[in-house]
């Protein structure tokens, strides 16, 4: 009997081994399947934030600076970031945002804001409009463009975001953009979206947004003004497609370089022709059009 006993001991021990072997050795930790991390066992460790399997060479093909992971997300959506120029065909890309159920929200392109024919990190933009259907997880999914349809070319980037309702009147406010466009070509210049309330004089509203600058938040992401701080706005018109505005001589204070000026005339004058309404702009200073913003 006491053979027995000894035999039985010695059993449970080598069990007990082998199920601490097992657990030490990562048995219950995440492990990535199919470009997710899932969870085996029960691990004691967070989920981990880095991407795994494929998407780690998906980043290295596209880089999505907005919107951030898990970023809280309104109608227009804007995107921005950077991608080989292998992931664009004729300068675009094809990107959706699908619910948390997959049913597809948005449908769009992002455009390569350079040279796209080239192995090298081409800055690009796109927006993509949704319409809010009470669902509180998103994901934007960026397909590389894929023009001879062959499943080994197929690459993909997800991102998930939060979507929340929109409140207020969007617009685009536009200024210069030193990352999304480093070699600073003066008038070109990229949007942000403000929020305001519901106004008659939405255009004239977007102006002032424009005049207040870009925010810390779009500071950080490269986006500056050439505008001088303190400018008021005298008045503003549309008829017959254009848009007439006239500022004050803050305008056109300490001006100098025609760099300068593209940028601030691109900055108004692309502003006012998000509306349907504007065709052209004619820019004026305390009545003056001829002899203002000269570099």
């Amino acid at each position: 009997m006491k053979k027995v006993n000894i035999i039985i001991t010695a059993v449970l021990v080598v069990l007990i081994a082998l199920l601490g072997v097992r657990f030490l050795s990562g048995e219950d930790n995440w492990i990535c399947k199919n470009g997710e991390w899932i969870k085996h066992g029960n691990p004691s460790a967070p989920k981990p934030t880095k991407p795994c399997g494929n998407q780690i060479l998906q980043e290295s093909d596209i880089i999505v600076d907005l919107p951030q992971p898990n970023q809280a997300v309104e109608n227009p959506l804007i995107l921005t970031g950077k991608a080989r120029g292998t992931w664009f065909f004729e300068a675009s890309a094809p990107v959706r945002l699908l619910d948390n159920e997959g049913k597809e929200l948005a449908a769009g392109i992002i455009q390569a804001s350079g040279e796209w024919m080239t192995t090298d990190y081409v800055p690009f933009t796109g927006e993509l409009k949704f319409s809010y259907n009470n669902t509180n997880e998103g994901t934007l999914v960026f397909n590389k463009d894929n023009p001879s349809g062959l499943p080994q070319n197929d690459k993909e980037f997800k991102v998930a975001v939060r979507l929340v309702p929109t409140n207020g009147l969007k617009v685009k406010v536009y200024f210069n953009n030193n990352k999304l466009d480093p070699e600073i070509s003066c008038n070109k210049v990229f949007p942000v979206i403000r929020t305001i309330d519901v106004t008659k004089k939405v255009a004239g509203t977007a102006i002032e947004e424009l005049l207040k600058g870009p925010t810390a938040e779009e500071k950080s992401g490269g986006y500056f003004t050439n505008i001088n701080e303190g400018v008021k706005v005298k008045k503003i018109s549309i008829t017959d497609g254009v848009a007439r505005i006239e500022f004050d001589e803050t305008l056109d204070k300490n001006m100098g370089g025609s760099c300068r000026v593209s940028a601030i005339r691109a900055e108004i004058t692309e502003t006012l022709k998000q509306f349907s309404s504007v065709k052209e702009v004619v820019i004026s200073i305390n009545g003056r059009t001829e002899d203002i913003l000269q570099p």
